[in-house]
C-alpha cells in the first residue's frame, strides 16, 4: 500500500459506504483523516473509532458540502486538528433513479447541489490549505456518467464531475495540484442494498458487463483512492479511472 505518512486528508461523505472505506484505507496507509458527514454522525464516529483502534488519527466533522459556510468550517476544522492539508476526496453524493416523467426540480437541485456544487465548493476551499508542494484532489464519478436509463439527473451530475475534473486538472496542474476522478461501476453499498438492487435484474445486467464478473466492493475503490493520494500518482494528472472495471 502507498505510503501516506505525514499526510492529511479530508474525505467528504465518509460516514458509510465508499467514503468510509476510503477514510479507513487512507488512515491505514498513514494519513490523518477528517471524516466528514452531513447527517450520519454515528457512522462517522464509528469510522473514527475504527481508525484510532488501529493506531491511526482521525476526527469526525459535520458539514453539508452544498453549503459554503459549512465547507469553510470543515477545512478550518481540518487545519485546527492536523495543521495542514494534502488530500481531498470529494465523495459526498446522492442519487435517485426515476423515469423522465417523474423528475422534479427539487430532486435535480438536490443531486446537483451535493454532487456538483459540493465538489466545486470543497475543491475551492481545499486549495487554500494545500502547501507549496501542492496536493491531490480525488473526485468520485461513476460509470453512470455515460448515461443510464432512468438516471438522467444522476448521470448528468456525474458527467459534470468528469468535465470539472478535466478542467481543474489543467487549471491546477501548474500549481502542483493533481485532480483525478474514480468512476466506479456497480458497487455493493448500503445505498444499493436499501434500494433493493441486490439480486435484481439491473444488478445482473451490470455484473454481466463488468470485467470483474461481480459488483465492486468499497475497498476496491478505496485502494485506487490511496494510490491517487500518494506521490506515486503524479504522472496520472487528469486521468479517469474506472475502479470496478479496471483502469482506462
Amino acid at each position: 500500500m502507498s505510503d501516506l505518512n505525514g499526510k492529511v486528508a479530508v474525505v467528504t461523505g465518509a460516514s458509510k459506504g465508499i467514503g468510509a472505506a476510503i477514510a479507513r484505507s487512507l488512515a491505514a496507509a498513514g494519513a490523518a483523516v477528517v471524516v466528514n458527514y452531513a447527517s450520519g454522525k454515528e457512522g462517522a464516529e464509528r469510522v473514527v473509532a475504527e481508525i484510532e483502534a488501529n493506531g491511526g488519527k482521525a476526527v469526525a466533522v459535520k458539514a453539508d458540502v452544498a453549503m459554503e459556510a459549512d465547507v469553510r468550517e470543515l477545512f478550518a476544522a481540518a487545519k485546527k486538528a492536523f495543521g495542514k492539508l494534502d488530500v481531498l476526496v470529494n465523495n459526498a453524493g446522492v442519487y435517485k433513479f426515476a423515469p423522465l416523467e417523474e423528475i422534479t426540480a427539487d430532486e435535480f437541485h438536490r443531486e446537483f447541489n451535493i454532487n456538483v456544487l459540493g465538489t466545486i465548493f470543497a475543491t475551492r476551499e481545499a486549495i487554500k490549505y494545500f502547501g507549496p508542494n501542492g496536493g491531490s484532489v480525488i473526485n468520485l464519478s461513476s460509470i453512470a456518467s455515460v448515461g443510464l436509463p432512468q438516471a438522467a439527473v444522476y448521470s448528468g451530475s456525474k458527467g459534470a464531475i468528469d468535465a470539472i475534473t478535466r478542467g481543474l486538472a489543467a487549471e491546477l496542474g501548474p500549481r502542483g495540484i493533481r485532480v483525478n476522478a474514480i468512476a466506479p461501476g456497480g458497487t455493493d453499498t448500503e445505498g444499493n442494498q436499501s434500494a433493493g438492487m441486490s439480486g435484481s435484474d439491473f444488478e445482473k445486467t451490470m455484473i454481466a458487463a463488468t470485467p470483474l464478473g461481480r459488483f465492486g466492493k468499497p475497498d476496491d475503490i478505496a485502494r485506487v483512492a490511496v494510490f491517487l493520494a500518494s506521490d506515486d500518482s503524479a504522472w496520472l494528472t487528469g486521468e479517469r479511472l474506472a475502479a470496478s472495471g479496471g483502469y482506462r
